[in-house]
């Protein structure tokens, strides 16, 4: 009937997807109905097959009828957080609860789904891909636009491609599936509030494309050593801010938000990382920053492109020890500067340096931290390198 068995585990931890509306007319979290839902849907749930070959599950535990290409059967637990959350509610307490929960049921499941709000599920996603270290398995990040008890819904499809391609294991690494596309986790960007297809990646292939068969992208897909070790680092600081720059920004403005505690700040600016090199008054607060030794990463405000130092107006934030963020998102840029920060016993010099090479490293060239915290002011990992 099934040639392997493979386990994953769904930590459902709210949004959308699993929402229905309240008495006010509008979509709140309710616990206890998303299981009882899927349980009942007979692509999500072959209840003859459990019956037949499995019938001690647990209550929250269920199995995806066969696989008829790769003969795989999975079984699939829901792990329901109490209390749901919106999306909206999201931050670093909650990333490092999801980075416990896989930590400890790591060696029990092959594969492990996040069921996650739309708003703020790319920033929770590039955060796991930075805490996650030595990650061997497929950690999959998902949602929808409509909620699973509406009609019509993205929410089935979304769910049951990210159950198949965990099972699958071939892509170990945090992603992002939606609306037929797996993306690396830290390449996503929400592109729409009302369009099922809610999520891009700018400047990086997909990993997978799912349609009549799924199609692997095995060139960008990130490649890890058996051996490693799976160690999971949860000390984030959140002290870490982001601001777009805009035409008639004053000194004082952006005084205001370099003030303690803000350690680490995401500075979105024009075209390929330009500001106005002719205000010297805005020039001075950023270059006095650095020198209170507080964290800059430049990305751009364009959808898509790079930052870099080509032009004069971007030269000079180089020159001044701004860090160029490459062709980063602005989500990956301010949660790597959360995990960057939160390293314990780094210099100011080595964590700049952390984030300053990656660009000119391989994309696909991953080194442990573990093993490369050294005394000489270097540290180049896996954490990092996997934004590129």
């Amino acid at each position: 009937m099934f040639q392997k068995l493979k386990k994953v585990l769904v930590i459902y931890v709210g949004g959308t997807i699993g929402m229905q509306k309240n008495d006010d007319g509008v979509y709140s979290p309710v616990a206890n109905t998303f299981l009882h839902k899927v349980k009942y849907h007979s692509e999500m749930h072959d209840a003859d097959l459990a019956k037949q070959y499995f019938p001690h599950l647990k209550e929250n535990e269920l199995v995806l009828p066969v696989d008829s290409k790769t003969m795989i059967l999975t079984i699939y637990e829901i792990v329901e957080y109490v209390p749901l959350l919106d999306s909206s509610n999201m931050g670093c307490k909650e990333w490092i609860r999801i980075a416990k929960d896989i930590e400890r049921y790591y060696e029990s499941y092959d594969g492990f789904i996040i069921l996650h709000g739309t708003d703020t599920l790319a920033f929770t996603a590039s955060a796991l891909s930075f805490m996650l270290e030595g990650l061997r398995k497929p950690v999959i990040v998902t949602g929808s636009q409509i909620p699973i008890f509406e009609t019509r819904s993205d929410a089935k499809d979304n769910f049951l491609s990210s159950l198949i391609l965990a099972s699958y294991g071939r892509v170990p690494e945090v992603c992002v599936f939606f609306a037929s596309k797996l993306y690396r986790g830290n390449r996503v960007t929400k592109m729409s509030s009302d369009e099922l297809e809610a999520f891009g990646s700018p400047n990086y292939n997909t990993l997978a494309d799912v349609g009549i068969d799924v199609k692997f992208n095995d060139h960008y897909i990130r490649q890890v050593s058996p051996t490693r070790y799976f160690a999971p680092i949860i000390d984030l600081n959140p002290n870490v801010g982001i601001l777009a720059f805009f035409p008639t920004m004053t000194c004082n403005m952006l005084e205001a938000f370099l003030q303690p505690p803000v350690q680490g700040l995401v500075i979105q600016t024009y075209g390929a990382g330009n500001l106005p090199s002719s205000r010297k008054d805005l020039m001075d607060v950023l270059r006095n920053a650095v020198k209170r030794r507080i964290l800059i990463v430049n990305v751009t405000q364009c959808s898509r492109g790079t930052v870099q130092a080509d032009y004069e107006t971007g030269k000079v934030l180089q020159d001044m020890g701004i860090i160029l963020g490459a062709d980063m998102t602005a989500e990956a840029a301010y949660t790597k500067l959360i995990f960057v920060l939160g390293l314990p016993e780094l210099s100011f010099e080595t964590r700049v340096k952390v984030i300053w090479q990656l660009d000119s490293l391989h994309r696909h060239d991953f080194i442990t931290l573990h093993n490369l915290v050294e005394k000489s002011d270097c540290l180049f990992t896996s954490i990092f390198l996997n934004c590129f």
